[in-house]
């Protein structure tokens, strides 16, 4: 057995010890292991433990580790830039990064060309720090109002990045992304839905499981340093 298959099983005990904890199924809760500065071989590698889901942040590394391994669920993470949205719609599984309503409207300029409904996540900054992208948390209600307007878009739910502290003492930023997804859920809105928590990596996502993450973006835990 491989490193990386033995790590993912320490992970994959870890999401469902936290799961149980709070009374949730880890099946309910998809591992997305992050790729970034990952090569071929480790990607392979992950491939044959078992892993389905890969994230990328990067738009060229995107496209390149998607041309070779199509059989992955590609997910992108990064900041999307406007310019490159055409080179992520339709090959990824999901966007978890959509920080402006101007982003959502070129995404679903481009899927209505490509014939597609993109998935994707809105990005929330809930703890405000000027160094992170996305949405401040009062915003997001008119975004979702705006994308229950497009047809070729279509809103899973929401991702946030907690700052780099341990991990008790950003359980806050988790919990508050799920208040919002759970007062917003009562909203009537065409083509919405929030059944997505995009929350928590490496150095905390079983505080981020505990407070309802279905989505956990783990790459150290599984790649090493």
């Amino acid at each position: 057995m491989s490193g990386i298959a033995v790590r993912y099983e320490a992970v994959r005990r870890q999401v469902a010890d936290a799961a149980d904890a709070c009374g949730r199924s880890a099946d309910e809760i998809t591992i997305v292991a992050v790729t970034k500065t990952v090569g071929v071989p480790e990607i392979r590698s992950a491939l044959s433990a078992g892993i389905v889901d890969l994230g990328e942040n990067r738009v060229q590394e995107f496209l390149g580790k998607y041309g070779l391994f199509p059989e992955a669920r590609w997910h992108f993470i990064g900041t999307l830039q406007t310019n490159k949205v055409k080179d992520v719609v339709g090959r990824a599984h999901l966007i978890h990064s959509v920080d402006s309503v101007k982003l959502l409207e070129h995404i679903e300029r481009r899927a209505t060309e490509a014939g597609v409904v993109q998935p994707v996540l809105l990005q929330v900054n809930v703890a405000g720090e000027d160094r992170k992208h996305g949405l401040a948390p009062d915003d997001v209600r008119d975004a979702l109002i705006e994308a229950s307007r497009l047809d070729s878009v279509e809103v899973r739910g929401l991702m946030t990045m907690a700052p780099l502290a341990r991990a008790e003492e950003i359980r806050w930023v988790f919990r508050e992304l799920r208040e919002l997804r759970d007062s917003l859920r009562a909203m009537p809105l065409n083509g919405v839905e929030l059944d997505e928590l995009s929350m928590g990596m490496s150095g905390d996502f079983r505080v981020a499981v505990e407070e309802g993450a279905t989505i956990v973006r783990v790459g150290r835990a599984l790649f090493g340093r």
